[in-house]
C-alpha cells in the first residue's frame, strides 16, 4: 500500500478495495459502480440522485447532481490488459441507448434542468483485482443544440 492510500484511509477512513478474484460479471460490474459512486461523491463532490436507472430494457448507471447541473454517468470497467480501454467501448451504439434513457429521465422531471452533461468513469481492473479509477466528464452525447424540452 503506497503513502497515498494510507493517508486516505487516515484522513478519509476508506481503504482502495480489491475485487475478489474469481468474480461473476455481475459482482464486478457491482464493484465497479459501487467505487464509481463512491468517486462521484467523495472526490467530485456529486449529490448521487439515482443508481441504475432503468427505463424499458435501458439503463444509466448512476445519474448525480453536480451544483446546477445534472450528470449522466455510465460506469465501465475493463481488464487493463484489454485491447480496447474501457472508455472506449462507450461507442455509438452505446451512446444511442444512453441518449434514449437520459432523454426519457429528462422528460419525466417535472422541472427540468437547464444544464446536465454526460460523463464517463472507466476503471481499468489488474489481474490481482486492483483498479485504477479515470474520470472523462463532459463526453460528447448530445447535440449541442438539444434541449429538453423538445
Amino acid at each position: 500500500m503506497n503513502i497515498f492510500h494510507r493517508t486516505c484511509e487516515r484522513i478519509f477512513g476508506f481503504r482502495k478495495r480489491a475485487l475478489q478474484l474469481g468474480g461473476t460479471r455481475a459482482e464486478r460490474g457491482s464493484f465497479g459502480e459501487d467505487r464509481a459512486a463512491e468517486f462521484a461523491r467523495r472526490e467530485l463532490g456529486y449529490r448521487i440522485i439515482a443508481r441504475n436507472w432503468c427505463y424499458k430494457r435501458d439503463e444509466i448507471d448512476l445519474i448525480c447532481q453536480d451544483g446546477a447541473v445534472l450528470v449522466f454517468i455510465e460506469v465501465r470497467l475493463r481488464r487493463s490488459s484489454a485491447l480496447v480501454p474501457a472508455y472506449y467501448s462507450v461507442n455509438a451504439k452505446k451512446k444511442k441507448i444512453l441518449q434514449r434513457v437520459c432523454k426519457q429521465y429528462l422528460q419525466q422531471l417535472q422541472k427540468r434542468p437547464k444544464h446536465f452533461r454526460f460523463d464517463v468513469i472507466a476503471l481499468a481492473l489488474s489481474d490481482a483485482g486492483h483498479y485504477e479509477l479515470m474520470h472523462y466528464p463532459n463526453v460528447a452525447l448530445f447535440n449541442k443544440h438539444y434541449s429538453p424540452d423538445q
